[in-house]
């Protein structure tokens, strides 16, 4: 079965990383979902894509300049507001497995701390670009769950997130290959591909053999699903 991962919540529908959009993923039955965390100025860990409050909210600046205060004060869309790793995780605690990718530098030993403190290190996979925050996390708790995430599919993608205990590679799903899936699983890896949100695409890189695909669209990945007797 194809594992649907709701992108930052369920992105194209509700507004990106907020309560809201990760309560819609889940009354919408996906089998994980996906947020990011940075680091506001005073140390908190926010749920936020972007390295500046600029497009996902109706504010402007850096959210490492901006004071937790000042971050929660915005409106993040239908006047959600931006929500703390802790929040998200007592949101789909019990229900469905969280992938939480660090965006900034110095979020690891903050999100690892949070996971262990509401005990929920084997429902969390921390995912990076940046293969050395990984290591980081694996360093600080060899028992939690990495996966690496690559923009462009290179020829020691495999080896590299191998290298930092990862179980599982997220590659853009334009960039997958049938011959780069069959390496990962030769390596007993699992392969995801991220943001196909069109049928043509979620068509193309589940033909590939992916194992999950992580979507702004989960309501029309899983329709599509259940329409050809794949759910």
């Amino acid at each position: 079965m194809i594992e649907v991962v709701g992108h930052r919540g369920a992105a194209a529908i509700e507004p990106e990383n907020t309560l809201r959009g990760f309560r819609r993923a889940l009354e919408l039955g996906v089998d994980s979902t996906e947020c990011d965390v940075h680091l506001s100025r005073d140390g908190r860990l926010v749920v936020i894509h972007d390295d500046t409050v600029d497009r996902t909210t109706d504010g402007s600046g850096e959210v490492r300049a901006m004071t937790f205060a000042q971050v929660r004060a915005l409106d993040a869309g239908l006047g959600e507001r931006v929500p703390t790793l802790r929040e998200v995780l007592a949101t789909v605690s019990g229900k469905v497995p969280l992938h939480v990718e660090l965006k900034a530098p110095g979020t690891e030993q903050a999100a690892v701390q949070a996971v262990q403190e509401m005990r929920m290190e084997g429902a969390v996979i921390f995912t990076s670009f940046d293969l050395r925050r990984l290591r980081r996390v694996r360093r600080i708790d060899p028992s939690l769950e990495v996966g690496a995430i690559f923009g462009k599919a290179s020829e020691d993608c495999c080896t590299g997130t191998l290298a930092v205990g990862a179980k599982s590679i997220y590659v853009y799903h334009k960039e997958l290959t049938r011959g780069l899936v069959d390496e990962a699983h030769e390596q007993g890896l699992r392969v995801g591909g991220w943001n196909p949100d069109s049928e043509p695409e979620w068509q193309d890189v589940i033909a590939l053999g992916v194992d999950l695909v992580s979507t702004n669209r989960p309501d029309g990945l899983i329709a599509m699903l259940a329409r050809d007797g794949l759910r």
